[in-house]
């Protein structure tokens, strides 16, 4: 089991009001699953995946990575979790304007402490598999959006973590070029990897085996996809 969580709940306090974002969420995830979350606005996509990614902890319950309590882990322990265990994909692609592709793969693994020829390596190896191996020492403003998330992707690929976390990675694409990007996920899946993605499309969300329903803090419908 890659991942288990029993009994999660977060709730925020905003001034005197408590606001529960997760209510008792139950949820098992094996390795090489394809998941997909969707929920309305509000229903704890959002905090639910950043709790998946160690960016947030829960309020109660216990979360499991790897057979690892994540509760009893330092924050350096964490650190350590989110950069080799966790890749990480998002909507805004987070890259650094004035790096080329291939220094912004390379970022996780400067982090992390990899020798700089190995860091070469392994980053041109990440967007390689994302068909970007020609375009690895363009600037972002020199690239497409497609483009631009294929290095996120390659970035997230770069320390073959555990699992990948992409929150909305085509809610800035166009359908064509967001459907390009879903046969790379398809692709890294083949390849062994497990990716939990959050999008509030449909047709995104059919890219995966399974998807799991949120609405109100809770899991109205753990299902397999169609």
């Amino acid at each position: 089991m890659l991942i288990k969580l029993d009994q999660i709940k977060k709730t925020y306090q905003i001034g005197t009001v408590e606001v529960p974002a997760l209510k008792n969420i139950n949820l098992q995830l094996s390795k090489n699953e394809y998941i997909a979350i969707m929920g309305p606005s509000g229903s704890g996509k959002s905090t639910l995946m950043n709790i998946l990614g160690c960016l947030d902890t829960p309020t109660d319950g216990t979360y499991l990575l790897n057979g690892n309590l994540v509760s009893k882990m330092s924050d350096d322990e964490l650190a350590e979790i989110r950069n080799r265990e966790i890749g990480f994909v998002f909507q805004t692609f987070n890259l650094l304007p004035r790096a080329t592709a291939l220094h912004n793969v390379e970022l996780p693994l400067i982090y992390n402490g990899t020798a700089a020829s190995k860091r070469r390596q392994l980053a041109e190896q990440a967007l390689d598999k994302v068909g970007l191996a020609e375009r690895m020492h363009h600037k972002p403003n020199e690239l497409s959006g497609g483009q631009r998330q294929r290095v996120a992707i390659a970035r997230a690929l770069v320390n073959n973590p555990s699992i990948i976390l992409a929150d909305e990675p085509t809610g800035n694409l166009d359908s064509k070029t967001g459907e390009e990007i879903m046969e790379i996920f398809e692709v890294l899946h083949d390849g062994g990897n497990t990716i939990v993605l959050v999008t509030h499309e449909e047709y995104i969300a059919e890219h995966s085996d399974r998807i799991i329903r949120l609405r109100d803090g809770l899991v109205e419908r753990d299902e397999a996809s169609n």
